[in-house]
């Protein structure tokens, strides 16, 4: 298939070298021309223009918030703009619930296509080919995207025919993860003060209750202390449990312990650790009880 890909982060990128190794035909856009030329290398052809990037079967946007998918989106210029007939924004950013009903109903009124498809997984498991898609929109469109789906995942998940609730379930997904995160501190640091290795007492819980991936990775990661070079950095988990916690106030659904990840969040953004990983909130109960700061 003929597909555009916007977006070439770490995410971005590497689940667009996963189209060309499908055998898929990518054309890539990137703000920062730079970073695709690695792909050029694998054999992306490059556009210099969002609109460049619409006019194969599917354009793919793996942006970094609301404002960059929604300036890349609306406009002179963006993709509902530009949009070739017959071809499927899919959306793979986790945005808003709010943002992701004004593209669907904005492709709707264009006569386009919108399918959202946030995925699960770190870099390296985008590199791997290995994410989990979460996906929502019309049948029709979503058979024509397994073959691209197949391509960046091991996995895909049809939630709905509404865009928006794929969104809110990535976002359901991301506030878990960190819940895991700030359990897995404070658990670490009440052990961990009392004298017991935090990777003994990490293959204690995976080997026993606690054998998840979500588990192991963050928990390894809080372990180590090694909280850079992030894979999913402080502000981007910060702009994720707000959005949740919009959600919720939009849906009437209490989420306390959001609101506590989102303070552990902010904690770090002032102490200049916005560099680091998310899991770096998992060392600030320990911090509490007398560690150093991460």
């Amino acid at each position: 298939m003929d597909v555009g890909f916007i977006g070439l982060g770490q995410m971005g990128a590497a689940m667009a070298a996963c189209l060309l190794r499908g055998g898929h035909r990518v054309t890539v856009h990137n703000r920062t021309a730079a970073r695709a030329q690695p792909l050029i290398a694998q054999g992306a052809r490059v556009s210099d223009s969002v609109a460049e990037a619409c006019r194969g079967d599917a354009v793919f946007t793996m942006l970094a918030d609301d404002l960059a998918l929604e300036s890349t989106s609306f406009g002179p210029g963006g993709v509902l703009a530009s949009l070739a007939r017959n071809c499927i924004h899919v959306s793979s950013s986790t945005i808003s619930v709010e943002l992701a009903e004004r593209l669907a109903r904005a492709h709707a009124e264009n006569g386009g296509t919108f399918v959202a498809a946030p995925v699960f997984g770190r870099p390296e498991a985008a590199a791997a080919g290995k994410l989990f898609v979460v996906a929502a929109g019309e049948r029709a469109a979503l058979e024509r995207l397994g073959p691209l789906f197949s391509a960046i995942g091991q996995r895909t998940f049809v939630v709905a025919d509404q865009p928006p609730l794929a969104n809110l379930v990535k976002l359901s997904g991301n506030f878990l993860i960190g819940a895991v995160i700030e359990i897995l501190g404070e658990a670490m640091a009440l052990t961990g003060k009392a004298g017991i290795d935090g990777h003994a007492y990490l293959e204690i819980l995976t080997a026993t209750l606690f054998g998840a991936p979500v588990v192991r990775t963050y928990g390894a990661l809080i372990a180590a202390r090694k909280f850079e070079p992030a894979g999913f950095t402080v502000p981007l988990g910060l702009k994720d449990i707000q959005l949740a916690l919009r959600a919720g106030q939009d849906l009437s659904v209490p989420l306390p312990v959001a609101a506590l990840l989102r303070d552990r969040l902010l904690s770090l953004v002032a102490h200049g650790r916005g560099h680091l990983d998310w899991s770096a909130a998992g060392a600030l109960a320990a911090a509490d009880a007398g560690a150093p700061y991460p």
